[in-house]
């Protein structure tokens, strides 16, 4: 017998557990499937672990830098082991909260995978279960090449398997997993050689943020080769990686990362029964409501191709259930100035335009203020590691329409100041705010 629910989410992430939720809090009788842990991508393999390698790496810098500050600091190698376990026990008991949490909101939770037997109902371990509201939030994968020997390496799955830290890693990809695990693995003591495609980190972001940011990495020690084409991998007998490339090898590796993007996950949920088709790029497509093409059927999260962040997967979930079962008819993801952080080294903050997309839409209505400095911290260290902000303004108002921030602090003190361009603030606002002294964030309400 067929168990019918108000909603089905497809997929126990950011998303699908987001909208579940909130219908759950309307009154709605709602399941999530989930063939693996509660939390998708962001709590497993994703935002939290990578954050907890982003601290300890953080703490290798600190731990170097303690000596000049007068501390009889002993550096003794890392406990990988230790550091992974403690990693590892640490999203094992943010599951435990995950499924409490669907617990709590009565929500049922169906372990297995679900793939579309009509546009109402799916298929899981042999049994069906329809809704009025089916949710598609599978979430994505990272992208493997397809090139012979590619299975040689990992993904950014595989790097938090790891058992050791790599003696000698090359991680390949331009996009913000290359450049925080470049940075996380350099600062426990890998050598770590970085390979792009093209000419440029972070191609998307602001030129401020990505040439700081290389000079920076760099100056760390991180070996970085423009413009690679690669051919095949090889591993020997010793388990050493050779890279072939188009202009010769590179060799004497004992790790692969590839890091070059992610794609949906939606192979066996069986779309073509449901009316639905992926796009050229290997998405479900969508409207700005969440909507896909077939009535009942929505899609939110990496499945979608949309901003690839955990706060937006939440938001359009949230803003899904609120509009399907709230009375809130026009309700759905904001998708303007979307901040977000690369938990680089060190980390970069950015809201809004970047130079060039303003420059490209307003001409020469943009004013761009910027400030360049080495933090209070270094006072006392030999390393000099420098923070770059920049404010983008627009017309005689000078509208903030962009800020972009590399520097120690920059994922902390973004929040407040998206606040603030959320809300239209001007240069001018920026300018009546009193300064926050000393401080690395106090030069967003300073510069001239």
């Amino acid at each position: 017998m067929t168990q019918h629910f108000d909603l089905i989410a497809i997929g126990g992430g950011s998303g699908g557990m987001a909208v579940v939720r909130r219908a759950a809090e309307y009154g709605m009788k709602c399941a999530v499937i989930e063939s693996a842990r509660l939390g998708g991508t962001c709590v497993n393999v994703g935002c939290v672990p990578k954050k907890v390698m982003w601290y300890a790496a953080q703490l290798s810098h600190a731990l170097h830098d303690a000596a000049e500050y007068g501390f009889d600091a002993a550096l003794t190698a890392i406990d990988w082991s230790q550091l992974k376990s403690g990693r590892d026990g640490y999203v094992a008991r943010l599951n435990k909260i995950y499924a409490r949490n669907l617990a709590n909101s009565e929500v049922t939770l169906i372990a297995g995978h679900a793939a579309f037997a009509s546009n109402n109902s799916v298929m899981v371990n042999g049994e069906t279960y329809s809704a009025d509201h089916i949710v598609v939030a599978c979430g994505g994968r990272p992208a493997v090449p397809d090139i012979p020997g590619a299975e040689h390496g990992i993904t950014s799955d595989g790097f938090f398997e790891l058992a050791s830290l790599p003696r000698r890693v090359a991680i390949v990809g331009s996009g913000y997993i290359a450049v925080e695990l470049a940075g996380v693995l350099n600062a426990l003591g890998s050598e770590v050689s970085l390979m792009l495609r093209r000419q440029h980190l972070l191609a998307r972001f602001d030129v401020m943020l990505r040439e700081e940011l290389m000079e920076q990495m760099q100056d760390d020690g991180i070996r970085i080769t423009t413009s690679v084409s690669f051919s095949s991998v090889e591993r020997a007998d010793d388990q050493t990686i050779t890279l072939h490339t188009d202009d010769g090898v590179m060799d004497g590796y004992d790790t692969l990362i590839w890091a070059i993007g992610r794609e949906s996950k939606v192979n066996g949920v069986n779309l073509d029964a449901a009316g639905l088709s992926i796009n050229d790029a290997g998405f479900i497509p969508v409207d700005e409501f969440q909507n896909s093409v077939v009535s009942g059927i929505y899609a939110i999260g990496d499945v979608t191709g949309q901003a690839a962040l955990t706060p937006v997967a939440i938001a359009a979930g949230r803003k899904l259930a609120d509009r399907l079962f709230g009375g809130k008819l026009d309700a759905k993801l904001d998708e303007n100035d979307i901040p977000s952080v690369v938990f680089s080294h060190p980390p970069i903050g950015t809201i809004g335009m970047t130079e060039d997309e303003a420059r490209q839409q307003f001409g020469d209505d943009v004013k761009v203020y910027q400030s360049r400095f080495v933090p209070m911290y270094y006072a006392l260290t030999a390393r000099k590691p420098r923070s770059v902000m920049k404010l983008v303004t627009v017309g005689a108002t000078e509208k903030v329409v962009g800020c972009h921030i590399i520097g120690d602090g920059a994922d902390e003190m973004l929040q407040g100041f998206a606040v603030a361009i959320k809300m239209g603030a001007t240069k001018a606002d920026f300018d009546n705010t009193t300064a926050i002294h000393p401080t690395s964030a106090e030069e967003l309400v300073t510069m001239r």
